[in-house]
């Protein structure tokens, strides 16, 4: 296995984007549906307005050449090529950092806080909080390669992520992440603790304890988020955790079927209102829905759930982890039911506002959390 890093540069073929806009404007639309709002999923109006837009007003070349200002890499690990972007921070002292992204999100939920993170002084902050930033596509996912075998779950990409700290020359760093970014920085935790100073993650997976005794109102509401999820919202998750590549065939066909299958969670995870593009706009939304229509990665990324979704590890933690609850996560966790899995609990935000791509919906308090835990553990 080879041990070389090497630039990479997003290159679309203007062919691409011309038969992105052509698929586009032959859509097969189904009729509206006849009940109110989103309770069928993503209004008829509603996406069209967004893909009329993806046609006539979404600029390409600019959002690539935006992404295309970062430092993009990739290199082979465990026989797997690995997209990343890595922004080493001016400030001496700087802290490694690795950012875990999930689904459907992309590398593109961290832009706003990139600059930030690795240089706070120009950005009203202390040079004393400054990372380096490492932010890896994950496997099937955006422009890392596609696995042609079985067995690339969380685990395996928690070793993955380690090996590529090391191959950069971090021997300390720190992991942060949501969604499927929890579940792997976790493992990193549970994998790599002689060299993760710590841990933060916005997507806290807890359960109450056979001692815990009355539920808080918090815990109640939490519970109870759950009991909605299962019921009306977790459809997508059985899909992609039995049967991914079923529907991969719809939506790598189809730009508009991407675009509803990924539009819907951005407004149901969200804190927007009920209107996520309105809320993030049509340009943040579109980017990440072309890292995934443009390298074609509707099933590959799906399969995610299939190696990992029944087979979650609830191994105890003693790596200091950070856990901030926005108030529109999927799930949310009490800091006594994290408490049950993570023995070193040394900061517990909740913030006023924000949903489940926290990053990308609140890009200043999602820094001021990150840097609150990672001061604990510098």
């Amino acid at each position: 296995m080879s041990d070389q890093i090497t630039p990479f540069r997003i290159d679309v073929p203007a062919a691409e984007i011309d038969d992105l806009k052509d698929r586009l404007r032959r859509t097969r639309w189904p009729e509206a549906s006849p009940a109110e709002g989103w309770s069928q999923g993503v209004p008829l109006a509603y996406l069209k307005d967004l893909c009329r837009y993806w046609i006539d007003g979404y600029d390409w070349t600019v959002r690539q050449d935006r992404l295309n200002s970062l430092s993009h890499y990739r290199t082979e690990i465990d026989g797997l090529g690995i997209h990343f972007v890595h922004v080493r921070s001016p400030h001496p002292g700087a802290l490694p950092l690795v950012l875990t992204h999930g689904w459907p999100g992309s590398i593109v939920e961290f832009l706003e806080v990139i600059g930030p993170l690795t240089d706070p002084t120009a950005h009203g902050g202390d040079a004393a909080d400054a990372f380096h930033v490492v932010l890896p596509s994950l496997p099937g996912f955006g422009f890392s390669d596609k696995p042609t075998e079985t067995g690339w779950g969380v685990e395996r990409t928690a070793r993955a992520w380690a090996a590529l700290m090391a191959r950069l020359g971090y021997d300390r760093y720190g992991a942060q992440g949501g969604d499927w970014g929890s579940m792997v920085t976790t493992s990193i935790a549970e994998q790599d603790p002689d060299h993760v100073a710590g841990i933060h993650i916005n997507m806290i997976i807890g359960f109450p304890g056979a001692d815990d005794g009355e539920m808080t109102e918090m815990e109640q509401a939490a519970l109870a988020g759950v009991n909605d999820y299962m019921a009306h919202d977790s459809g997508y998750s059985k899909q992609q955790s039995t049967r991914p590549q079923t529907i991969g065939y719809g939506l790598v066909d189809s730009p508009a079927g991407q675009c509803g299958w990924i539009l819907e969670k951005f407004w149901s995870w969200s804190d927007t209102g009920g209107d996520p593009v309105g809320a993030l706009g049509a340009d943040r939304i579109l980017d990440n829905v072309m890292l995934y229509w443009l390298p074609a990665t509707a099933a590959s990324s799906a399969r995610m759930y299939w190696e990992s979704f029944n087979t979650p590890s609830f191994a105890p933690i003693g790596v200091p982890m950070g856990g901030s609850v926005f108030p529109k996560e999927i799930f949310r966790a009490s800091k006594r039911w994290a408490s049950h899995r993570f023995s070193d609990i040394r900061y517990w935000g909740e913030p006023p506002v924000g949903g489940h791509f926290a990053a990308f919906e609140q890009p200043a308090i999602f820094v001021d959390e990150v840097r609150n835990f990672f001061r604990t553990v510098r």
